[in-house]
């Protein structure tokens, strides 16, 4: 009985039969050139996919870099744009009235001996404060604002000579 126990016991499920030798334990021989091609083929198959994500990659980094240039070029374009338009916003050309104007300030000035103080001469041209600011804020090629020597709170007009 032990026999035919056994005997299906070595026939029963996936335990190793009788007379069966598993692949570990086969022998192969091998020469070292094959098993070099062995290596370097699975090797390939191994590293193949990574090269092809790699040169995707490199692609999609080529893009980018593209695409950042591309933007680079139309921000920095954007900037010397807004940059000219703030130059021609500050720039500040004289109405007529205030070409006038600013030619009888100059002569009032240089009647004066090319000095005068700014509240004499805001008050002989009958100005309010803020008209005569301005007219001092286009003049700034022709006339020098000074703070008095003897009083920082008084401002003195100057004739630009050059």
């Amino acid at each position: 009985m032990s026999e035919i126990a056994l005997a299906r016991i070595n026939t029963f499920g996936p335990s190793p039969k009788a007379g069966f030798e598993s692949p570990s334990e086969q022998l192969i021989t091998l020469t070292y050139g094959q098993l070099q091609d062995l290596l370097a083929q699975a090797v390939h198959k191994a590293i193949q996919p990574l090269q092809e994500r790699i040169e995707v990659l490199e692609d999609e980094v080529e893009a980018l870099r593209a695409s950042q240039k591309a933007y680079y070029e139309r921000f920095s374009g954007d900037i010397l744009d807004h940059g000219q338009r703030l130059k021609k916003l500050e720039k500040v050309d004289p109405q007529p009235l205030q070409k006038d104007r600013g030619e009888i300030l100059r002569a009032l000035i240089a009647a004066n001996g090319g000095k005068m103080l700014a509240k004499d001469a805001r008050q002989k041209m009958h100005l309010s404060k803020e008209l005569f600011s301005m007219l001092l804020a286009t003049m700034s090629d022709y006339i020098e604002i000074k703070p008095l020597h003897s009083d920082n709170r008084r401002k003195l007009l100057i004739i630009r000579t050059s």
